[in-house]
């Protein structure tokens, strides 16, 4: 019976989630606008929220979310997180004070947002932002956590009037149809959520970038954090250190994978320092922090059990410096015969993702995303992979590509890549 209840609730959300999807014919369209009409109707949630972390960047936006969560948390502290896009199951980009939001709670806060909307022109992301914020300012907690969703300046996350803190992560080429297409157009962009006063804590950047958001940073009057001048962050043998002006932290390395994850531990320390927070804390944000999809290694399901003996890892990474974050830890891995499977959007430079690939893996067997209408169909990502040197086919699913590499070669390492949307699929068959 508590199964049959729980379909039915999952049914409910998922239906006024759909009714959300017709508001605007647009997926993106940014502006504020629609945000502040609803947050008005809905007395303004945004102004009663825990103190805010607002976090911008290209990349890793969410493992530094994931680490600043898990260090408050270890110091005891109640944290609200939002966060997008989700893998599994819309609930898992609201989560109130530690808890993913209930079918329940969510079901009963998107109706009251659809309501309040009364039928207005507003996008999916838009309105469910807003019922994040509701839920977020109705449940008591230390700190809210608001991951932007795309950009930043005109993102429907960035309406807090003071936040307490705002981090940018390193900025990169992603998203051009919407945020321009230079560093310094995109890094402008990010630095919209730069607020009057209100320090900011900056990741490692290129040039152009930095340059940008000193430059908004000076007209706010906003105190920068930055790398490599406030606070520095590197491997030395097995640990992390990290250092700033209040003293060096020795910590252990990031449980989260990759060599890229030690500038986001680094951005995470950086505002759990400001913040106040001691060494334990510190050391648990590199410790305990969780972050699916991020060079995730799968240990149950279907899946694994086609893959037999081979290893299978998923990682939703999507753009050209992801690319180069996944070539490398491909790189720094004990060797072994990879292959990689890849399902990418047509909206996604294919071209940039892959060629830092090439040289890691033996062969890559493409695909098409289960479900997704901006999909690449698995002959042109297995087009743009041969282009850039590698051994590239096509299979009708994953399951085939892993069946068919393991047949070929059975101890195989074998990642799968290239979208969040293929990942989300990825897990929701095998969590």
């Amino acid at each position: 019976m508590h199964s049959q209840n729980q379909a039915r609730d999952r049914a409910a959300s998922d239906v006024i989630l759909e009714r959300m999807m017709a508001l605007h014919p647009k997926i993106i369209d940014l502006t504020l606008d629609r945000v502040w009409r609803l947050l008005a109707a809905l007395d303004n949630p945004q102004d009663r929220l825990p103190p805010v972390i607002h976090i911008a960047g290209t990349n890793g936006k969410g493992s530094t979310q994931a680490m600043i969560r898990a260090g408050l948390e270890a110091a005891g502290k109640r944290v609200h997180a939002y966060t997008s896009p989700h893998l599994a199951r819309f609930h898992e980009r609201i989560r109130l004070a530690g808890e993913l939001i209930s079918e329940p709670a969510l079901s009963a806060i998107l109706d009251e947002c659809y309501a309040a909307n009364d039928g207005g022109n507003i996008t999916y992301f838009e309105i469910t932002t807003c019922a994040a914020l509701l839920a977020f300012a109705r449940t008591p907690a230390d700190y809210t956590l608001l991951e932007v969703g795309l950009g930043g300046r005109l993102d429907a996350t960035n309406v807090v009037a003071r936040p307490e803190l705002t981090i940018i992560t390193p900025v990169s080429i992603d998203h051009e149809a919407f945020l321009g297409d230079t560093l310094a157009k995109i890094a402008f962009e990010k630095a919209g959520i730069l607020k009057r006063g209100v320090p900011c804590v900056v990741g490692p950047q290129e040039d152009e970038a930095m340059e940008v958001i000193e430059a908004q940073a000076a007209k706010l009057g906003a105190p920068l954090i930055a790398h490599g001048q406030h606070w520095h962050v590197q491997r030395e043998g097995d640990r992390l250190v990290y250092q700033d002006e209040t003293g060096l932290l020795d910590l252990p390395l990031p449980n989260l994978p990759g060599a890229h994850q030690l500038q986001n531990a680094g951005a995470a320390l950086a505002g759990l320092r400001h913040l106040g927070m001691a060494e334990e804390a510190c050391e648990a944000a590199v410790t305990r922090a969780t972050w699916p999809a991020r060079l995730q290694r799968l240990r149950n399901g279907p899946l694994v059990e086609a893959a037999g003996q081979a290893e299978l890892w998923l990682d939703g990474g999507h753009n050209p410096a992801a690319g180069l974050a996944l070539g490398a830890h491909l790189e720094s891995l004990p060797k072994r015969p990879t292959h990689l499977i890849c399902g990418m959007l047509n909206t996604k430079d294919v071209t940039g993702y892959l060629r830092p690939l090439a040289g890691q893996a033996q062969t890559l067997t493409a695909v098409s995303i289960p479900g997704e209408a901006n999909t690449l169909s698995a002959g042109e990502t297995a087009a743009a992979a041969a282009a850039v040197g590698l051994d590239a086919g096509t299979a009708e699913s994953v399951r085939a590509a892993v069946e068919r590499i393991v047949a070929a070669e059975p101890q195989a390492r074998i990642l799968i890549c290239g979208s969040l949307y293929l990942a989300g699929t990825i897990l929701r068959e095998n969590g």
